[in-house]
């Protein structure tokens, strides 16, 4: 088998492989021989079957596959040898389409090899850490927070009307040509307006009752509705009004701790104060992270494949524009030409992407099972009801798999990086980590 170089322009690499007729009569020969025991011919014992008569049966059949196996031995002996590493999969055609049987195999292979990542001295980078103390202004904040989601709903002065987020409390009947179905009907329920609870349409006929009143209520059970037999029917219900109440925030007090669960008031403070820092700490390691890439944007360069590039900067504009256009949920649109800038973007990504790999192979740095387990189940959580779905869907699709390893990988390569730069804490305000925050999005 030869293997000779034809094109190294860059990072652009060009092979011509010539598989040799006697190579691949060798390779079909090799694989009869596996088979042969387990053959069984009419007039033959199993595994007597001699090879030439199997060859005639099935030696043509063999041929494609044995050619494949040798080009890609071909292939993989090159990557071993050379030490290249495609950036994509390498292009791959047979020059002597007019081959046939007894010919040798002539294969152009062309691909962009990755380039080598020089070293780097993480020690000499220099970034800030910004450091949040919950303020206590902050923690009573959030307690109010919570006392809202706790509320309860105290009577309104009589003849007051109900108005949205108003709960009243009603009995109701419900019927569909002029017959009362089942599930139809309550006494004394509770309903709070504009919760979204009950079938479009009839929360906002209710705003503006008062206690005493009664009304019909007609809606239009959605076409998709559980039931069948209501789905897409017109409805009537006859709504008696007995209460309007409006919202009060709960207490802050002991018997609201315990209804998130703490012991009591300053317990759930504790709790709160404990969140809040972590939050600050999340946010304020997007800011170093960023600061650090700023960095190693600025202490390296090398050539980068700009096939790569190319499709990262397609990849940048595609998703800007959809982002400009949330109407189009599709694909069904224009070409999208990358600016200037999008090609600015799409350099430092792929170049920064592939040092960070390399510091990451190097210090042999892996995303752990737990930590894919932890990642695919905080993804799960989106879709209520079909986790499980979610979760065999990942662990059969490799690129999803790779969509959610990535970012894991990227996170532990920074941390290992922050560990050996030089790193300076500065205190500063909720406000001042906010508008740091809000930078990161604006570059």
């Amino acid at each position: 088998m030869q293997v000779t170089e034809t094109l190294k322009d860059g990072l652009k690499r060009g092979y011509a492989i010539t598989v040799t007729a006697k190579q691949l009569e060798d390779k079909v020969m090799e694989k009869l021989v596996e088979a042969q025991p387990d053959i069984e011919m009419k007039g033959f014992r199993k595994g007597k079957v001699p090879l030439p008569l199997l060859k005639k049966q099935f030696g043509q059949r063999l041929l494609g596959e044995a050619m494949q196996e040798t080009i890609d031995g071909a292939m993989n002996k090159h990557f071993e040898e050379s030490g290249d590493r495609p950036a994509l999969q390498p292009q791959v055609k047979m020059t002597n389409e007019d081959w046939k049987e007894g010919d040798d195999v002539h294969v152009e292979m062309t691909y962009e090899a990755l380039p080598e990542v020089p070293e780097l001295d993480t020690s000499k980078i220099k970034v800030q850490r910004l450091v949040v103390e919950p303020a206590e202004a902050d923690v009573d904040e959030a307690l109010a927070s919570l006392a809202e989601t706790a509320q309860d709903f105290k009577d309104r002065k009589k003849g007051a009307k109900a108005k949205d987020g108003d709960q009243v409390v009603i009995d109701f009947l419900g019927k569909v040509d002029g017959e009362a179905f089942e599930g139809g009907a309550a006494e004394d329920y509770p309903l709070t307006l504009g919760s979204g609870s009950f079938i479009p349409g009839f929360e906002e006929q209710l705003v503006g009752v008062k206690a005493g009143d009664k009304k019909d209520v007609e809606v239009k059970f959605p076409d998709e509705y559980g039931a069948e037999h209501l789905a897409g029917k017109d409805a009537v219900f006859e709504v008696t009004v007995k209460a309007v109440k409006e919202p009060v925030a709960a207490a802050i007090d002991d018997e609201l701790a315990k209804k998130f669960g703490a012991e009591d008031l300053d317990a759930l403070k504790g709790q709160i104060r404990d969140r809040l820092s972590a939050e600050y700490a999340g946010a304020a390691r997007q800011v170093m992270k960023r600061a650090i890439l700023d960095e190693l944007d600025k202490l390296v360069d090398f050539d980068l494949p700009p096939t790569l590039v190319e499709a990262e900067a397609k990849q940048i504009a595609h998703q800007l524009w959809h982002e400009e256009n949330p109407d189009v949920h599709g694909h069904d649109h224009p070409d999208i030409e990358p600016t200037e800038e999008h090609n600015k973007l799409a350099v430092r990504r792929v170049r920064l992407g592939l040092l960070l790999a390399d510091l990451g192979q190097k210090s042999e740095i892996e995303v752990t099972d737990s930590e894919m387990t932890q990642a695919i189940m905080n993804q799960a959580r989106q879709y209520p009801g079909q986790e499980r779905a979610f979760f065999d869907y990942v662990r059969q699709n490799p690129q999803m798999q790779q969509q959610l390893r990535a970012p894991i990988f990227e996170d532990k390569v920074i941390d290992q990086i922050a560990e050996a730069a030089k790193v300076s804490e500065k205190k500063v305000s909720k406000e001042d980590l906010q508008k740091a925050v809000e930078a990161l999005d604006d570059e």
